[in-house]
């Protein structure tokens, strides 16, 4: 606190202005930073959203225009036609979007737990997740939600959605059923060991979608940080200009006061008030309508009335002189009067004891 009292002023509102500064940048970047957060999850979810809406749309298409078509040649034929399956169609679909560069890491999924095609195997997370929803499912079929949650991939950090993947239609247990009412191309294809057994109105799986979401939210770091950078730059710039406006509006206009108030205590003003450069500077402050203008002209009456003071003193100092010059004259002047009459009595005791010895005589 002491060392704080013996700064300039001009120091002072630096020193004030850069903590507010940098608690400004402090809070400022916390705040953005958690507004950068919930952006990019915002944007994650977008994305996965979109693309799981997509993978649906293509499973609607091939449950509704393809598969009726493809159905009656699945008996006929000794190999099971896959594009007939709206799971596969998705995958299909999905690979394909997967194959450009912006989409190489994400990854989609109709994960069960006894899948005809392993490709379609649940993992540990997704095995979590299904076991779940058939928890929630046990306890109240009408109130299933969505996961959502990120998670850490071969890519990567990235975030999911899953909803529960529930048989309603009774077509998909004629492959899915028993293994002797299930197509003969299939057996041919995958064999009696997987895929059998689903239950309908039951979650039997996990559709899920992975998002790569440390691409996105790095962008939302480099916008903070960028938003950050601009804002440091911003305050310096204010900080200086505030500087330069405080020193030619105030500090410029205080220095002269402080200047004239140190002389008039070390009694260092000039003689001629014409010739005092502080004086001179107080008469341009002075002319200003606002406080400091006020105190300046305080200031210059002050001076002005040590000046009308010392100018009397000196007067009066003068006057004494003379008067003590006067005196002295009049002083040596009697004395030589003095001494001139001690002479003449002198000069007549003389003269008497010379006539009285000629009387004598």
């Amino acid at each position: 606190m002491t060392m704080l009292k013996k700064l300039k002023l001009a120091h002072k509102f630096t020193l004030f202005l850069s903590l507010v500064f940098i608690a400004s940048i402090i809070i400022g970047g916390i705040i953005l930073s958690q507004v950068s957060y919930h952006q990019a999850e915002g944007q994650v979810a977008y994305n996965a959203e979109l693309l799981m809406k997509m993978m649906n749309s293509v499973k609607s298409y091939t449950n509704t225009e393809v598969r009726p078509l493809l159905d009656p040649l699945v008996n006929k034929q000794p190999k099971f036609i896959p594009q007939t399956i709206a799971t596969y169609s998705a995958r299909k679909i999905f690979e394909s979007i997967s194959n450009q560069s912006e989409y190489q890491d994400y990854l989609y999924k109709d994960a069960v737990l006894n899948p005809t095609n392993p490709e379609d195997k649940a993992n540990e997370l997704e095995t979590e997740l299904i076991n779940q929803f058939n928890q929630e499912f046990s306890e109240d079929p009408n109130n299933i939600q969505d996961k959502y949650d990120f998670t850490t991939t071969e890519t990567g950090e990235s975030f999911y959605v899953a909803r529960p993947i529930i048989i309603t239609d009774q077509t998909c247990l004629k492959c899915h059923g028993k293994p002797e009412a299930a197509p003969k191309s299939i057996i041919a294809s995958y064999g009696k060991e997987n895929g059998f057994g689903w239950e309908l109105n039951k979650p039997i799986g996990v559709q899920i979608i992975y998002v790569p979401s440390e691409q996105i939210f790095q962008k939302g770091r480099d916008l903070s940080s960028l938003t950050i950078g601009i804002f440091i730059v911003m305050f310096t710039i204010a900080i200086i200009l505030i500087n330069l406006l405080i020193k030619g509006i105030v500090i410029d206009k205080i220095r002269p006061m402080s200047r004239l108030a140190q002389k008039i205590r070390n009694d260092e003003l000039s003689p001629d008030p014409m010739t005092e450069p502080d004086i001179q500077k107080l008469e341009k402050v002075a002319k200003n309508g606002d406080e400091l203008g006020h105190l300046a002209r305080i200031f210059e009456q002050m001076a002005n009335a040590i000046y009308e003071r010392k100018q009397k003193f000196a007067e009066q100092i003068e006057e004494l002189t003379l008067k003590s010059q006067e005196s002295n004259r009049a002083s040596d002047k009697m004395g030589k009067i003095a001494y001139f009459k001690s002479l003449q009595k002198k000069a007549k005791s003389i003269r008497d004891k010379v006539d009285d010895s000629d009387k004598t005589k």
